[in-house]
């Protein structure tokens, strides 16, 4: 098995995690949205942090954090629990090349995202197509608690069904 390091998103990753994100739009249909700009997507000026998998020089997979844009799974936790959005961010294009898959990737890089969120006091929520089973799965081993169902919306009149997650509370 190669070895995979998780590592914050530099520049010089834009181009190969863009690819790797339309190879998983292409084994996945994941994205819905941003395929057809993928550097754009991923390099948005709401993101807070990202990470890639690393797999002997090849980014494999990205996870990022956030900003809240008024996302349903945002609304849905502040008021269910009350806090207020600046200590709430949203977990973001995870994705992991089907290759590098079964090998604790996906969870890996949603770890460092947790720990990011934890060190700076913010609670992440974010919203998974119902298609996308394996990922519910990862985040309800992670201990992602579910606080609802949402439509998620995209393109100029498409929607999916979706629900919503909030991470584990911290200790």
């Amino acid at each position: 098995m190669a070895s995979t390091i998780v590592r914050p998103f530099e520049s010089d990753d834009l181009d190969p995690a863009a690819a790797a994100l339309v190879e998983v739009h292409k084994t996945d249909g994941y994205p819905v949205e941003g395929i057809e700009d993928p550097q754009g997507w991923l390099s948005s000026d709401d993101v807070l942090a990202a990470w890639v998998a690393d797999e002997e020089g090849e980014v494999v997979g990205h996870v990022a954090i956030m900003r809240p844009r008024g996302e349903d799974a945002v609304q849905m936790w502040t008021k269910q629990s009350g806090d207020d959005q600046a200590h709430v961010a949203v977990l973001a294009r995870l994705f992991v090349v089907r290759a590098a898959r079964k090998h604790k990737t996906g969870e890996r890089l949603m770890e460092a995202a947790m720990r990011f969120a934890q060190e700076r006091d913010l609670r992440l929520v974010l919203d998974v197509m119902t298609k996308d089973v394996a990922a519910m799965r990862l985040y309800e081993r992670l201990g992602w608690l579910k606080i609802g169902k949402a439509t998620h919306h995209f393109g100029t009149d498409q929607s999916i069904p979706a629900v919503c997650y909030v991470s584990p509370p911290t200790a």
